[in-house]
């Protein structure tokens, strides 16, 4: 600026201003200030090239009087340099943000001060200059409150004699302790931090906008100012893609702001009912949620579908197996260890499967976690459909120790002859709730006349820890055990039994409490002598029967098993079985890997694309996945 006037070199936190500082050129303004006191300097802004000058230097006077809230500081220097001028504060930014600047004559434009990295004297900054320009190095900073203090003054000749002076404030190295940001505190900054993208954001309001207007416009219209408004938007939409932030914007993009802004300010011209703009933009809302919706409601029912399927490859596996088991002559096909099969001294393990990779995870994880595979005997119950396929697979992958047999539910005479009509009647269109298998669990019993006490396992379980303990626990008298759902303090558990059984009626009501602790299929103990004792099984079919005539809970074998084992189940440690892989995605990791069983219970199983992918890693580490089957089926991890 020019020696007459004063010069101010204003310093910002780096906290408020990414670039640190800022330069204003200061005039002397007129007012009407007691004669005898300094003139207060008014302010003028060099950021952007299109901001409107600031008011007159009388209103400036008035609302940067010292009654004003502060923030920023500043020391004034020039005719008056003997003096400091008291500092002043300001917090309002959004205020300064909203001043806008246009070229004035005779006005020259600020000296430029640059910040480079560079290496820091004990002072804390380095200051390099040249006949040009100034470089200010300052020290980097971590965030907390700044000390600013006045460190150096340089005196320099300038070329007409006339002296100048360059006052540097710069940031003390050095941060206070601050605290731990409260939550309204942490709030604050995210929003903060989230309204650098201010030009992404002002983008989409602009084509909003614009397709809001365009709705005003008659159909079929085609003037100069639709056709104009229709072109900016059509430019700024490809122009803008699917950036999401404003450091990501091209150069385009911004340069085709300035004409969209215009075309806008035209249309507002044309269209000036404020209140039909504001309908115009309910409805769009309104539109905008239904489609969400919509949306929402398409991809819940493609997740279902997706896991009711069978993907390409396990399918191409079990037609390999079972063609593969046909061609076996029969006295092949028998398995081995048949003698521990009724071996009441042996660890017995239950699960019912018609999926090939599924029913191998669980046993090779179960045998690879034992410290005593020999002592296991592994039972898989299939349907006739996945009997060869599944009997093939571990006739060609025999575990070295464990005993393996393979039954099929068809070929029982255990089940009732009507069955399957039976369990259609529960109005459930998801086979997963109608299949045999997912209700020949409360046939045990019958299934295993020889044993007294077995594991039962779901097919999306993976073993982590050696079992044996398991067998030691005293059932006091229950007949399963099982890991609870709810927990003391909480208003609803996860499965609560009224959200799956209908207390409205009044044998349900009369019989049970809805405020019972649920519990989990998954990984139970179950005690086979105390099951029939107690005639368990009578009491399901009686149950089921009822629930055909009247509807008495959702379809699926858990709520029937929570009225089946109605106070007849012992809670286990939750470190025995840890749930919801297939269903929530922020299960802590510490929980995972202390479990001794992990469960995927849920429609995102992880041999499906839709499984979460961090939880998937457990599953695969006890997958075959150099199997030629697999790899001629493209079955990859």
């Amino acid at each position: 600026t020019s020696p007459e006037r004063d010069s101010l070199l204003l310093l910002l936190p780096g906290e408020r201003l990414r670039f640190g500082f800022s330069v204003w050129h200061i005039h002397e303004a007129k007012s009407s200030m007691a004669e005898d006191s300094p003139p207060l300097p008014a302010i003028d802004l060099f950021l952007r090239p299109a901001y409107p000058p600031l008011e007159s230097a009388s209103e400036h006077h008035s609302r940067w009087s010292a009654s004003s809230p502060l923030s920023f500081g500043f020391l004034f220097v020039g005719e008056n340099r003997s003096k400091i001028y008291p500092t002043l504060y300001k917090t309002n930014d959004l205020r300064l943000n909203a001043i806008e600047h246009e070229g004035g004559v005779g006005l020259k434009g600020p000296r430029h001060i640059l910040l480079k990295d560079g290496d820091f004297n004990e002072s804390g900054a380095v200051i390099q200059s040249n006949e040009d320009e100034k470089t200010v190095d300052f020290p980097k900073t971590d965030g907390n409150d700044f000390k600013f203090r006045e460190e150096s003054q340089r005196r320099t000749e300038s070329s007409d004699g006339k002296d100048q002076l360059l006052t540097v404030i710069q940031l003390a190295n050095k941060t206070d302790y601050k605290p731990p940001l409260s939550k309204v505190e942490k709030s604050t900054k995210a929003q903060r931090d989230g309204a650098i993208d201010v030009k992404i954001k002002e983008i989409r309001d602009k084509v909003i906008q614009a397709k809001a207007y365009l709705n005003f416009a008659p159909p079929g219209s085609n003037s100069q100012s639709v056709k104009e408004l229709r072109t900016r938007m059509r430019d700024l939409e490809r122009a803008v893609g699917d950036v999401t932030k404003d450091k990501d914007l091209s150069k385009g993009a911004l340069r085709r702001l300035k004409p969209m802004e215009a075309a806008l300010y035209k249309a507002s011209r044309i269209f000036t009912s404020c209140p039909a703009m504001a309908t115009k933009l309910r409805a769009m809302n309104y539109n905008t949620e239904e489609l969400a919706q919509a949306q929402k409601n398409q991809a819940t029912y493609l997740m279902h579908l997706a896991a009711r399927t069978t993907p390409k490859g396990q399918h191409c596996l079990s037609m390999r197996l079972t063609s593969e088991y046909f061609a076996l002559d029969p006295e092949k096909r028998q398995m081995p260890n048949q003698e521990n099969y009724n071996d009441p001294s042996l660890s017995h393990y239950v699960v019912f499967s018609d999926n090939v990779l599924a029913s191998a995870v669980v046993v090779n994880s179960t045998i690879s976690s034992s410290k005593d595979p020999e002592k296991i005997v592994f039972h898989v119950v299939t349907d006739s459909l996945n009997y060869p396929s599944i009997s093939m697979w571990f006739l060609l992958n025999i575990p070295s120790k464990a005993t393996i047999q393979i039954q099929n539910i068809d070929d029982m005479d255990v089940l009732p002859s009507d069955f399957d009509q039976l369990l259609m009647k529960q109005n459930s269109n998801d086979p997963r709730f109608i299949s045999t298998l997912n209700h020949a669990r409360f046939y045990l019993p019958d299934i295993f006349p020889g044993l007294n006490k077995v594991v039962l396992f779901d097919h999306d379980v993976v073993v982590q820890r050696d079992l044996s303990r398991l067998w030691s626990i005293d059932m006091k008298g229950k007949v399963i055990g099982a890991v609870e759902t709810c927990q003391e303090g909480e208003e609803a558990s996860l499965h609560s039994m009224s959200t799956f059984i209908n207390f409205s009626d009044a044998w349900v009501a009369g019989k049970f409490s809805p405020k019972a602790c649920t519990w989990a299929f998954g990984m139970n103990l179950v005690d086979l002598e105390e099951w029939r004792r107690r005639k368990l099984t009578s009491t399901y079919v009686k149950y089921f029967n009822l629930g055909t005539k009247r509807p008495l809970w959702k379809a699926g074998s858990l709520p029937i098993g929570w009225l089946t084992f109605y106070r007849q189940t012992l809670p286990l440690d939750k470190r025995w079985h840890v749930m919801g892989l297939g269903r929530e995605s922020d299960i802590k990791t510490v929980d995972i890997e202390q479990a001794a069983v992990i469960h995927y219970d849920g429609i995102m199983k992880p041999w499906l694309d839709i499984g979460i992918e961090k939880y998937k890693r457990y599953w695969n580490r006890h997958v075959p996945y150099y199997h030629s089957y697999l790899q001629q089926c493209n079955i990859q991890a």
